[in-house]
């Protein structure tokens, strides 16, 4: 909340202490995002593109998850993320 720009190549991880269905907003949020909601084994469960600037719009996971990826929007095309996807990190059981 309250970020004004997000460089190109740049998130934020929110990552929840277990699996759970997600609804997230952008309220206090000034730049566009698209939110990858990631489950406890890593996959992206759904994409929500280009979220709108200061809206108090709900974007939903498409199942439980333990993460939120928040990139730049337009980011998650660029790089071809598509439900399915694995992420590799740490932060989830592989």
């Amino acid at each position: 909340m309250f970020v004004k720009s997000l460089a190109p190549n740049s998130g934020m991880l929110f990552l929840f202490d277990e699996a759970q269905y997600v609804a997230m907003w952008m309220k206090n949020t000034y730049v566009a995002l698209d939110m990858v909601f990631i489950d406890a084994a890593g996959y992206i469960t759904n994409i929500a593109a280009d979220a709108r600037p200061l809206s108090l719009d709900t974007l939903n996971s498409a199942g439980r998850v333990i993460a939120v990826l928040e990139l730049p929007a337009g980011a998650a095309q660029r790089f071809g993320l598509r439900p399915g996807d694995r992420v590799l990190s740490p932060a989830f059981k592989l």
